[in-house]
């Protein structure tokens, strides 16, 4: 019985293949368990804190730097009820959000190679860790300082008392807008992983980031120093760590490379040809 050859390597999703309709089906009942997620954190989150409170917490930043007295406003009819509830939606998006993601790794985990799944689970972690800390750097340290910043030069004859709506909208793009600058790190993982760039090519980059780093700063957020410089400087800090990660990232996550051809063994019967050349080749010295 012949053994098998060692230089054959037998592909680790072979016979795991499914039907484009199971696949559709699969992503159907994914879909609905993200939603129904979701649901479930809105459906509790209307119960505590409920949409004013959820609504207070998001205004207080803003509310404890305006003037004694001063509070935010409604121009349309329908704002005290509708705006609460968007902003209950997207607390119960973000409350539900790392079950949303676990379903988009069971979805896609069953198509990738041990090693690619070695990449891709610790990056679902990190994005969503580094969005979550996005929103949060922008709530409790940005948003503050912003609010003193405009307040403190405001003519005194003007008596600051913003919208709601557009208070909410306004948030809203901050927290996307910081939430998407702190996925830095994942972004240069994923170019240096796939070889788009190199290590040394992200070092050689660093000045032409930093100057972008702050254009981009001061193209998406307001007009004050400080939101400005709070996103410019943790996005250059961010694209160091992304360097130092992509390194760590690259040596552990490295496809495993083909086991080198095996050396076709000498049958016995090359053996006993070549013994006996070397005999009659002795033979004949002898007669010699």
């Amino acid at each position: 019985m012949n053994a098998p050859d060692p230089s054959t390597k037998t592909d680790e999703l072979e016979g795991t293949e499914a039907p484009f309709v199971s696949h559709l089906v699969e992503l159907r009942d994914r879909m609905i368990r993200a939603f129904i997620a979701i649901g479930i954190a809105f459906g509790l989150l209307c119960l505590w804190p409920g949409p004013a409170g959820l609504y207070d917490f998001l205004a207080a930043p803003l509310v404890s730097h305006l003037p004694k007295g001063a509070t935010l406003i409604a121009t349309n009819v329908i704002s005290p009820i509708l705006v609460p509830l968007k902003i209950t939606l997207m607390a119960a998006f973000m409350v539900a959000l790392p079950y949303v993601l676990y379903q988009v790794w069971a979805f896609v985990a069953p198509g990738l190679y041990s090693h690619e799944k070695k990449l891709v689970l610790p990056l679902v972690v990190s994005s969503t860790v580094l969005f979550i800390a996005g929103v949060a750097f922008c709530y409790y340290l940005v948003i503050p300082g912003m609010s003193k910043f405009i307040q403190a030069f405001a003519p005194s004859a003007i008596t600051a008392a913003p919208d709601i709506e557009q208070y909410f909208g306004f948030v809203l793009t901050l927290f996307l807008v910081f939430g998407i600058a702190f996925e830095v790190p994942v972004a240069v993982i994923v170019l240096a992983r796939i070889g788009v760039v190199t290590i040394e090519q992200l070092r050689k980059f660093r000045g032409y980031f930093i100057v972008a780093a702050f254009v981009i700063s001061a193209v998406v957020t307001p007009p004050d120093v400080i939101s400005q410089l709070a996103l410019a400087i943790p996005m250059c800090i961010l694209y160091e760590l992304g360097i130092i990660a992509a390194q760590i990232f690259i040596k552990k996550t490295k496809a495993p490379e083909e086991a080198p051809a095996a050396e076709p063994a000498a049958s016995p019967a090359g053996t006993g040809t070549a013994g006996a050349a070397a005999t009659g080749g002795t033979e004949d010295k002898g007669a010699a």
